[in-house]
This record gives structure tokens, sequence and C-alpha cells, in this order.
């Protein structure tokens, strides 16, 4: 596939991670913590922007909704039904529910989380950007927000690939310069946590699997070592997935890692909480939820992909012998 100036879109994908190999290694943490500082201003800028000037271009928030309603309201070619509503119906408002909290209760969960924790100067810097994280939850919300306007606008996404759609709407709403900033902010707002994610996932393979089963005795500077050589590792591997398979698979995958995740928190809360349970039953809780789910999003299809299995994370309660189309967060049933 080319961008818009002839070049193979794989190369900016490359570049991209060229970038954020070098800072990464040769800065570890620091790199994206400082960095963070400009995607966050890059983000509320083109954001507010966003939700001011492209509703004016398009007559007001009565004709983002009313449009994306509309477009909604048509027929999807392969399901043959709906593409989908601005409002959820009664059989998957259970499902959002627990997709909401699962997914809140998974979030610190993840090692990338943990990794910019443990690695604060001091308790108050946590509280204080715990103490901003509403606001920025706002502005994931008026992202969202984005996908109305795009439906409303009539944009249509490059070759099929849904992932592109707010890059187009930015080419065709605002002027190159200001969209040359928009991009800028989509950029470096995906290195940011792609480069804690590589360190955190390095982290844990150098300190729980290389420390304890080959080198004991490894000095720091060794551990940091391989913690670079680790973190390099998953980023060609992360480069790898996305040019390898599908970018909707891609998609997909974040919410089956979401659901493998929330496996974790029965058995790390309840023995972190007390030592009462026995270890083996806690281990045996976690097998049975992580083959439990893994089993259900198996039976999930995705008929607007094409996808028979793992096609995403909203089960029907129908596959438990009930009588309803009514749907649930897969994370949220397994090990509870």
């Amino acid at each position: 596939m080319l961008t818009a100036m002839g070049v193979p879109g794989q190369i900016p994908l490359i570049v991209a991670f060229l970038i954020l190999a070098l800072y990464t290694y040769s800065s570890g943490l620091r790199a994206p913590a400082l960095i963070a500082f400009v995607k966050d201003a890059l983000v509320y800028l083109v954001i507010i922007v966003a939700v001011i000037v492209i509703p004016v271009k398009l007559g007001g928030w009565d004709m983002v909704f009313g449009g994306a309603e509309k477009a909604l309201a048509t027929i999807n070619p392969l399901t043959h039904a709906a593409k989908g509503s601005l409002l959820l119906n009664g059989n998957n408002q259970l499902q959002y529910v627990t997709w909401a909290l699962g997914s809140a209760l998974a979030l610190f969960l993840y090692p990338h989380s943990l990794t910019g924790v443990l690695a604060s100067n001091s308790r108050k810097t946590i509280k204080r950007n715990m103490a901003a994280l509403p606001a920025y939850s706002l502005v994931l919300a008026l992202i969202a927000l984005l996908g109305f306007m795009a439906l409303a606008a009539g944009i249509k996404p490059i070759k099929g690939d849904s992932t592109t759609i707010v890059p187009v709407l930015f080419d065709k709403m605002f002027p190159s310069w200001f969209t040359g900033i928009a991009f800028a902010a989509v950029a470096i707002g995906a290195l940011v946590p792609a480069a804690i994610m590589s360190i955190g996932a390095a982290n844990l393979f150098t300190r729980n699997i290389y420390k304890e089963f080959f080198r004991r005795d490894a000095s720091s500077k060794e551990q940091a070592q391989v913690s670079k050589l680790a973190s390099l590792v998953v980023k060609i591997g992360a480069v790898g997935f996305i040019l390898i398979l599908n970018t909707q698979f891609a998609i997909d995958l974040q919410l089956i890692g979401g659901i493998i995740i929330l496996q974790t928190l029965p058995s790390v809360a309840l023995g972190l909480y007390t030592r009462w349970f026995h270890r083996w039953g806690l281990v045996a809780g976690w097998v049975a939820g992580m083959l439990v789910g893994l089993v259900m999003l198996y039976q999930i299809p995705n008929p607007a992909t094409g996808h028979l299995h793992f096609g995403g994370s909203a089960y029907s309660l129908a596959n438990f012998g009930l009588h309803s189309k009514v749907q649930i967060y897969v994370g949220f049933s397994p090990s509870w």
C-alpha cells in the first residue's frame, strides 16, 4: 500500500520503530517520561481544536449526531444488518457495563502501568498524576467523538482500514499545516506508551526469567544491558505483528490481552490481601479462568470481518443455553 506521497505504507512505520528503539535504548524510561509532556500538549491542542472546529464546519453538533445516526443505520452487506446505532440496545448494555468495569480493573494490572508507578520519585508524584487522570480520561472521551464526526462527514477509510478514519478526517477538515501537527500528535501519542510497554516487558524478562533462572548473580549493569536487548526484541516483534498480521486482528489481540490480564486479578488481589487462600488454589483458579476465557473467545465470530474465531470480546448468554441475546464481556466472567 502506498501513502499519498507514493511512499510504501510500511516505511513510516519502520522509521517510527527505529526512532522508538534508538531513544529508549539510549535513555531508557527517562525518554518517554520527558517526551510525554510534548505528547500531552499536542494531544490536548489537537483534540480541543477538533471538537470546536469540525462541528462548526459540519453545521453543529445536531448535524454531527444526526449524520452519524444515518450512517450507522445503513445496512452492512456482510452482516445484512444495520452497521450500528448511537445508543446501546438491550442486548449490549450489560456487555458495555461489564467491559467498562473489567477494563478499569485490568488497567493497573498491566506491567507497563506498574513500571511507571514504581519509577516515580515520590508518593506525591503518583498522587498528582492520579488527580489529573480524570481530566486525561475526558480527552479520551472527546477522541471518541471524532468517530461520529467522520461518519457525519462521509469520510471513507483508506482501502477499508478503519484505523485510518481519523487521520483522513483531519486531512479533509484542516489546512495542511495543522494536519501536520495532528499527525505528529498521533505519532508521538503512539510512541510514548509503546516505549513504556516495551520497557515493562523487558524488565519482566530480566528480573523474573533471566536473573531467576539463568544468572542469579547478574550485576545491575548486566541486567540493564539485557533489558535493553529484550526491549529491542519486543519492539521488533510488535512491528512484525503489524506488518504481517491483519490490522483488525491486531485490534482484537488488544481485547484478548485485556481479558487474559484480567484473569490474574482474583488470584493476585486475594493472594496479596490475605494468606488464608492456598497458593495452589489461587493458581488453579487462574488456570481455570484462562482456559474458560480462551474457549469463550474462540467461540466468538465477527461476521463484519469474516473472522470465525476470536472476533471480539462480547459473549452471548445464548451460548450458556439461555433464551437470550444479551451479551457479556468475556473477561468479566471466567474466574469470577
